[in-house]
């Protein structure tokens, strides 16, 4: 797959494409017990059939009130018009229905536990810590923070390039920039959130990757089974966690995690299983 453009293309080409049954939105905050930062994160959601597609956006990118509008249409409309978030929702929704994760053969599941935030977190942090390649003597970009993950890297010898958005420092204190290219340019290994998707920056991401002959881990709540797509084809590993969330729920829930052939399986933290 070469792109974000190929893969609507050959959706649409599909025929009797289904409706999208429901399309709302969750606008969630968190703030982890001895955090120093509430996150906030509103996702756009579409279900088809027993699939459910998910994308987050920035403030201001979506206005809610498309849910009304687009609850019940024609999947091919959602998929062809509208916001970037909405129309990555709908392509994620139906090729999580058409090949859910939980059949796919090349899906390793892991359940998170019972427990509190913190706990469910570490848990599933860990589990994506567990793709990304052997960091000693590497610089890992991080685009799109995440702290667990920051330190799995330091841990292990690397050198994390963070690069975000909206933050401007790691839980310890280390500069992040918002310059993704000089991220790409230097970097040895990426790993990227699924988030990059929706905001129009994956397929840069990809393309730099690909040109640079460098490891790309997407770890996706976002399009999921998008990125899923790109397995193999510039993406080497994937962390996939399909809707509900880990931190809507107290009780067990699994994500999927996936490594193209011949991907590097040593890793940078636990979660193995």
């Amino acid at each position: 797959m070469k792109d974000l453009d190929t893969l609507f293309r050959s959706v649409l080409a599909e025929p009797d494409l289904p409706p999208a049954t429901s399309v709302f939105w969750v606008h969630h905050g968190t703030r982890l017990a001895g955090g120093g930062v509430t996150y906030l994160n509103q996702y756009v959601l579409v279900r088809v059939g027993r699939a459910f597609g998910a994308c987050a956006f920035e403030q201001g990118a979506l206005d809610p009130a498309v849910c009304a509008e687009a609850s019940g249409a024609p999947l091919r409309d959602l998929l062809l018009h509208g916001p970037l978030p909405l129309r990555l929702a709908a392509l994620d929704a139906y090729l999580g229905q058409a090949a859910p994760h939980a059949e796919d053969p090349r899906a390793e599941e892991v359940v998170l536990p019972r427990g509190t935030p913190e706990e469910r977190a570490l848990a599933r942090d860990a589990a994506v810590a567990g793709l990304v390649p052997e960091p000693d003597g590497r610089k890992v970009g991080l685009i799109g923070v995440v702290n667990p993950l920051v330190a799995a890297i330091h841990e292990r010898g690397g050198r994390c390039l963070p690069c975000d958005l909206n933050l401007r420092s790691t839980q310890w204190g280390d500069p992040v920039t918002p310059d993704m290219e000089g991220v790409l340019s230097e970097a040895d290994a990426v790993v990227a959130t699924g988030m990059t998707l929706g905001n129009g920056t994956f397929d840069r991401i990809l393309e730099r990757c690909r040109e640079r002959d460098v490891p790309l881990v997407v770890y996706a709540q976002s399009g999921a089974a998008v990125a899923r797509a790109f397995l193999g084809a510039g993406v080497s590993a994937l962390s996939a966690e399909p809707f509900p969330f880990s931190q809507f729920s107290a009780d067990p829930t699994s994500l999927y995690r996936y490594r193209a052939h011949g991907a590097d399986r040593r890793t940078a933290g636990g979660g193995e299983g």
